[in-house]
Order: structure tokens, then sequence, then C-alpha cells
């Protein structure tokens, strides 16, 4: 009797949200015969138009200026730019930043509940130096996010689970160049001194082994993050 042959594996996997609005975005600018140098609609009314959401239209208008499609200019608008008839395909450039947000958001609330619960003195001392460090640079943004980059690595070491280490730091290094330059776009004065309100009151609970506490100031820090980079 002849075995069943095992299922093949798809050989092309699903593409990101923010490929798929991106290419109807250029698909928008060439039917609408959107001349370089020419503004493109507001995002309000381009969201509407495409029927996706802000946070989708962000990600794809941010990779359509990385591959040269189009310009953001800030208080401005969006506009297509000299390059925009070439008919290259979206680049690839790893998870969108709303998709490492919404990963962050579930896992690492809580990681700041496990380490409210089982965070020493020595791991509470840790966390406090990054919100020092942050404090101490906020008006350098490298080293400020490098401190960002330890507060949050200090909260998973807090809960003695070497894995959730591992994935705190594999989901900060999804941050590629859609976050960055998301990021210098969008991140306002006001978002950098709220985080480092937000991150002492994650400090605090896990200070005082607050376990719901620690809880829901990581996941409102994050969303607030969502919030900033989604709508501007």
């Amino acid at each position: 009797m002849k075995k069943p042959s095992a299922p093949q594996e798809s050989t092309s996997a699903e593409p990101r949200l923010y490929r798929v609005v991106a290419t109807r975005i250029q698909a928008l600018i060439r039917d609408e015969s959107i001349k370089a140098g020419e503004r493109l609609p507001a995002e309000r009314d381009l969201a509407a138009k495409l029927s996706v959401s802000r946070a989708s239209l962000r990600e794809a208008l941010i990779v359509l200026e990385l591959s040269g499609i189009v310009e953001v200019r800030g208080g401005s608008g969006v506009y297509v730019s000299e390059q925009a008839t070439a008919q290259a395909d979206v680049p690839e450039v790893g998870p969108g930043p709303f998709e490492v947000l919404a990963a962050r958001r579930m896992i690492e609330s809580e990681v700041a509940a496990l380490a409210a619960k089982m965070a020493t003195d020595s791991a509470i001392d840790a966390i406090l130096t990054a919100v020092l460090e942050m404090e101490h640079h906020h008006e350098d943004r490298a080293s400020n996010e490098q401190a960002d980059r330890n507060f949050h690595l200090a909260i998973a070491r807090a809960t003695g689970n070497t894995a959730l280490v591992g994935v705190v730091d594999y989901l900060w290094n999804q941050r590629g160049s859609l976050w960055h330059k998301l990021k210098e776009h969008f991140q306002t004065e006001d978002l950098r001194v709220t985080t480092l309100t937000d991150h002492r009151k994650i400090l605090e609970a896990i200070a005082s082994h607050d376990v719901a506490g620690a809880r829901q100031a990581m996941r409102a820090h994050l969303e607030r993050v969502t919030r900033t980079f989604s709508r501007g």
C-alpha cells in the first residue's frame, strides 16, 4: 500500500501587512497620477480611502520612505519623491514596529509582574541604575536608548529566568530600520519625559513587590508608546 505523501510546506511566507499597504499606496500614486513633488492625501483621509488603520498606514509610509518612494516631511505631510516611478518591490525589513510593540505588551507585562514577585535587592538596584542612566542621558539619544534597553533587560533579569532575558533581548533586537525611522519622525519630547515617569512607576511597583501594579505599569507604558507612534 502506497504511503500518503507528507504535506509540502509553502514556499512563500504571507507578506507582512505593511508591504501589502505600501503596494496599495504605490498603486494609488500611479492610478491617481500623483506626480513627483506632489503631496499625498492627509494620513486620516488616506487611511479611510485604503480602509486600513492609521498604524498600518504609517508603517507602510515609512517603508516607502526607506525605499525612496515618498518623502515624509514633519508638519507638512507625505510627498512623492523623484524615485516614485521606479517599480521596485517593497523590501522586507522584518516585523513592523506595532507587531513588536504588541508582542512586548503581552510578554513584558508578565515579565514585570514576575520581577515584582522575585526581585532581590540587588536586582532592584540594577533597575534603578538603568532609570538613573536614562535621566542622566536624557539629551543624548543614543545613550538614552541604551539605558532604556538596560532597564527592560534588568527587569527580565530580576525574574531569575534566563529564558525570559533572552526573549526580551530578542524583542528589543527586532527594532530595525522601520522602527528607528518611525521613532525619528514621531517620538516627541513629551513622550521621552513621560517614558521616564512610566519607568519610575514600573520601578516603584517592582521595588514594592506589587505584582498587579508592575503588570499594569508596564502595560500602560507600552500602550502609551503605541498610541504616540500610531497617532503622532
